[in-house]
């Protein structure tokens, strides 16, 4: 890391407005009574550290195929850890979460870079797979939430189902479908609104790092592609599998 390109003056200018920021979102957290509203302040203190253990570490990487493989290895590895502590931590869903986290990812790279749409370079596999990774992380997150809840707020459908013969694959598809789509809007909706409502980081970044507005569109519409592939195959993945997880055929584990 370059210590000479350092500005005090605008650090210190940006501890100032993270600390604001973070207060706002605690103070707004409070004032609205929402549950946990120290997690906000702790992710982005979080990200402080993170983000500039990151700039050190990727100062001695970033040329290296091999080291950034290794490095977004570590990522998923996190990925996976924090959507098991909010699953619960247990056994199997661990286990449906590291594989649908790991697919998703994945699959999108294989196609990226195996179809040369994108060079595979050091920079470049960062980019696309740190952002991949991230995205099917949530997705996952989202899904076993919406499901889970979805199952407790209809047991008496999927137990109305469990006793007309179905399988618990059968009696929670409906619900499993729908927990998908529900993750995916999000997605979805920044993917159709990019250039209009929004002005995705990829594209910005890929400006500043000196890309044509062209090209750097270029990498952004298979970033976004990306993104909605991966989520999409992450979420099929924990659908297709939820009866696994979801208790189905231990009703009393839902209940808190």
């Amino acid at each position: 890391m370059d210590l000479g390109a350092l500005d005090l003056a605008s650090w210190l200018r940006t501890g100032v407005a993270l600390v604001l920021l973070a207060a706002i979102a605690y103070v707004g957290q409070r004032v609205f009574r929402v549950e946990a509203p120290r997690e906000a302040v702790v992710a982005i203190l979080r990200a402080i550290v993170q983000l500039a253990l990151l700039s050190i570490v990727l100062t001695g990487i970033i040329q290296d195929v091999r080291w950034v493989a290794l490095g977004l290895v570590g990522m998923l590895v996190a990925a996976i850890v924090t959507a098991a502590r909010r699953s619960g931590g247990r056994a199997a869903e661990v286990m449906l979460l590291a594989t649908a986290i790991t697919a998703g990812p994945l699959v999108v790279m294989l196609v990226v870079f195996g179809t040369a749409a994108i060079e595979l370079t050091p920079q470049y596999l960062l980019a696309v797979g740190g952002i991949v990774i991230g995205n099917a992380m949530t997705m996952g997150i989202l899904v076993q939430r919406v499901l889970h809840a979805s199952i407790r707020d209809h047991w008496s459908e999927v137990e109305g189902w469990l006793a007309l013969g179905a399988t618990p694959r059968r009696s929670i598809a409906p619900l499993a479908r729908e927990a998908v789509r529900t993750a995916l809007l999000p997605i979805i909706d920044t993917t159709r609104t990019t250039g209009i409502v929004v002005l995705p980081g990829a594209f910005v970044g890929a400006v500043f790092a000196g890309l044509s507005p062209i090209e750097a569109g270029r990498f952004q519409l298979i970033v976004l592609a990306g993104i909605v592939a991966a989520g999409v195959v992450t979420g099929s993945i924990l659908a297709f599998t939820a009866h696994r997880t979801a208790a189905v055929a231990r009703p009393h584990a839902l209940v808190e």
